[in-house]
């Protein structure tokens, strides 16, 4: 039993039905229609925020608990993770409990930090683009509706950005929705005519982009709301687009807010050479350099040393390998994410014991990689011992370590191959199924990461 179970909970002013979450009394921020809270997670024994909203009338109760209900489900690196959720129809709000922000929102963050590079809000801007990229391939799509600097929260350790404040967010359910909510400096002008789709909030992200270039409120020059909206349903762009220096940013801005019908999506924003990871030569970057997942050096005839690239969604990889006279292969691997972080790794790889396969499992265990960097790495590897030892076969035995490895994982391999393997002899299993993993490594390779 906790020995402090018999004291007061300091500042504790409420409870959620599960009793798990507390709140405290310290306001972290507030809306028109929303106040934060400071909470604390009992369970996890993590302070979290927590979120209550006022809503009227049951029935848009009932339709905010269906929405945020689905956002609860929502898992990704640049998502504000959900926790919990409840409507209290007494007090007439809806709770929402996630993560807390230490370092606030990307306004206060900015403002705070007046001298910012140009990669810098690169990297912000990716992460936004991600973020709604998740949301609008969502089956239905999810707006936001209300993406801004204030909506966006920071990480200040790691430059880590999330998109949140979802409790305007509506899931599409027909082509276009049908209401008008938003911070009037960030809504696209369609959103007033109560006609549009997941373009609007990519309308937003560009005035969140010009805020983070400029450190200045978009349409800060308008002494009002009615002037606001006669500019942004004129077409009239904010007087702080002009004070843009740089043109390939300006440009970038201005393809956001165009007509919703010439609006590029958050995938297609994504590939623009704009935002060319800055690991690369930016001056010379070439965007279909990222496109293609391999780009191989062939090496001269009598070349022992080679460097590979590979990129994946999330980062980019060079391989470096040189042959040794004692029949291994040094191979340094550098891994450089979109955050700038970058982690350099050595290791040997033995021509005559080892696997592809066998190094991959060591890198998922080692350096919690994705299913796909796995993949990737593992080709590279691949690649470039062929290059050096021409004479080289990937070797179709499991080493003791593999085989360990291998019957943990007999039943998940077992489903896969099930069909295949159902009409073989119990003697023949084992054997097929060796050929089999050495066929299709990268597949277990998948199975591997997914258990």
């Amino acid at each position: 039993m906790d020995s402090c179970s018999g004291l007061e909970d300091a500042g504790v002013v409420e409870k959620d039905p599960t009793g798990r979450y507390l709140r405290y009394d310290e306001v972290l921020g507030r809306g028109a229609f929303k106040t934060v809270y400071k909470a604390f997670d009992e369970v996890e024994g993590v302070e979290v925020a927590w979120c209550q909203v006022n809503i009227k009338g049951v029935e848009e109760v009932e339709r905010l608990y269906s929405e945020v209900h689905l956002l609860k489900s929502l898992k990704h690196q640049n998502i504000v993770q959900f926790h919990n959720s409840w409507v209290d129809d007494k007090n007439m709000t809806i709770n929402m409990i996630t993560e807390l922000f230490t370092s606030g929102s990307l306004r206060q963050y900015r403002n705070k930090h007046k001298k910012v590079d140009m990669k810098a809000i690169k990297n912000w801007a990716r992460q936004i683009l991600r973020g709604l990229d998740y949301l609008h391939s969502h089956n239905p799509p999810i707006i936001h509706r209300d993406l801004k600097c204030d909506n966006l929260f920071v990480n200040g350790f790691n430059g880590e950005l999330k998109i949140g404040d979802l409790g305007l967010a509506i899931v599409m359910q027909q082509p276009t929705a049908h209401s008008i909510i938003g911070t009037p400096e960030f809504m696209a002008p369609e959103l007033y005519d109560e006609e549009y789709n997941e373009l609007v909030d990519i309308y937003s992200f560009g005035m969140c982009m010009l805020e983070m270039v400029n450190c200045e409120y978009p349409y800060s020059e308008c002494k009002n709301l009615a002037q606001i909206y006669k500019k942004v349903t004129s077409g009239v762009k904010p007087a702080s687009l002009s004070k843009v220096d740089n043109p390939q940013i300006k440009q970038f801005i201005e393809k956001c807010l165009v007509p919703a019908s010439m609006r590029l999506s958050a995938a297609e924003l994504l590939k623009d050479p704009i935002l060319a990871t800055d690991n690369l030569n930016e001056s010379s970057c070439d965007l279909s350099r990222l496109q293609k997942l391999f780009t191989l050096p062939e090496p001269t005839s009598n070349s022992s040393v080679l460097e590979l690239h590979g990129f994946s969604k999330n980062n980019e990889f060079r391989l470096r390998a040189g042959k040794n006279p004692d029949k291994t292969v040094s191979l340094t691997l550098r891994i450089a994410d979109t955050c700038g972080l970058v982690r350099n790794i050595r290791f040997d790889f033995y021509l005559d014991s080892d696997t592809v396969i066998s190094i991959a499992w060591e890198m998922v265990e080692q350096l919690d990689l994705s299913h796909e960097d796995v993949s990737v790495v593992a080709e590279l590897i691949d690649n470039s011992i062929v290059k050096l030892v021409p004479g080289w076969k990937p070797s179709s035995e499991l080493s003791l370590a593999d085989k360990d490895r291998y019957d943990a994982l007999k039943r998940e391999l077992d489903a896969i191959g099930k069909q295949y393997f159902s009409k073989l002899r119990e003697e023949e299993m084992q054997s097929a199924k060796k050929s089999w993993i050495a066929e299709n490594k990268i597949a277990v390779i998948d199975v591997l990461y997914s258990c």
